[in-house]
């Protein structure tokens, strides 16, 4: 997906100009070395530059205990279908509202209400915090009524790790596993050990900043424990899962290597590689046209697996 064949210049230039004033802005706030409260308040601000999707509401709520933000379709009929996301920032930065645009994106494309977990940063709340929050806010709304199988998880780079750990405990548990997983860029190696050279285009994720998320993260904790690296995981029984990643970015390998592992494990995986495309990409959605052909993609994904509903107008 996300072949450049018949891509507008006006997509052509867009992508570049886009791509530029992300790594002016945004690029500071993922520097290895700089204060994490100061790389925190950097990307809040630039997120809050960033155009929400017109016909959604955000409301803090909470879902179990795990406090957070409910996005849904303004006027829209309750669907019976939720889509549990979780952010990313390298387990260290980031909240619900610097990833409004995904998520009201999918709330849209998925027909559902979407919850986008607050969960515990490190180095506050080092592993096993995070994995700990995404489990609860699950079993939340199980406890609201929502069926397992009208529940996806989904998340972007750490949290795109974070959201398959959970699948992974919560199978560990014996609680009913989602309908679905949805990945965006996930980041699911901690050792770092596969990560290859950045390719020419990625302007945003280095191996030093990676490295120091993982640091304060596993605060000593093993980076070959299966709940925080879960490309070291028996993989089996998980539910379907996509994959979306570009080419343009240094955790393409961690896409590729977990899509393998799925199919080797026997799980219906499906990755979506896009060609010239930087790390979560799907945060210029309403701006740029590969990130509204992957979140469209996603909402299909997410409706032929879950089967409540079809696409808000």
């Amino acid at each position: 997906m996300g072949g450049r064949a018949g891509e507008s210049s006006a997509q052509r230039l867009i992508a570049g100009v886009t791509r530029g004033l992300m790594r002016a802005t945004l690029g500071p706030a993922f520097k290895a070395g700089h204060p994490i409260e100061r790389r925190r308040r950097r990307q809040a601000r630039v997120s809050g530059l960033m155009r929400v999707p017109r016909g959604v509401d955000c409301r803090e709520t909470a879902c179990g205990d795990v406090p957070g933000e409910s996005v849904t379709v303004r006027g829209a009929p309750p669907a019976g279908r939720a889509v549990l996301y979780l952010h990313g920032g390298g387990f260290c930065q980031g909240s619900p509202t610097t990833h409004r645009i995904i998520t009201g994106h999918l709330a849209l494309q998925c027909v559902a209400r979407v919850f986008a977990t607050d969960y515990r940063l490190a180095p506050e709340n080092p592993f096993p915090a995070a994995v700990e929050d995404a489990v609860a806010a699950y079993r939340g709304l199980l406890a609201e009524g929502v069926a397992p199988n009208a529940i996806v998880i989904g998340g972007d780079s750490s949290g795109g790790g974070l959201a398959v750990a959970a699948a992974l405990r919560l199978r560990q548990l014996g609680v009913p596993r989602p309908a679905a997983l949805v990945l965006f860029s996930p980041w699911v190696d901690l050792t770092l050990g596969a990560l290859g050279p950045p390719p020419p285009g990625e302007f945003l994720i280095t191996k030093p900043f990676l490295e120091e998320c993982a640091r304060l993260y596993l605060a000593g904790h093993s980076a070959e424990d299966p709940l925080a690296s879960p490309i070291e995981a028996d993989l089996h029984d998980l539910p379907p899962t996509l994959i979306q990643v570009g080419t343009d970015e240094l955790l393409l390998t961690d896409s590729r290597r977990l899509h393998a592992a799925l199919e080797a494990a026997g799980v219906e995986a499906m990755l979506q590689v896009f060609p010239r495309r930087w790390h979560v990409f799907q945060l210029l959605a309403g701006l740029l046209e590969d990130a509204d052909r992957a979140l469209a993609a996603a909402g299909e994904f997410v409706r032929s697996r879950t089967a409540l509903g079809t696409v808000a107008k």
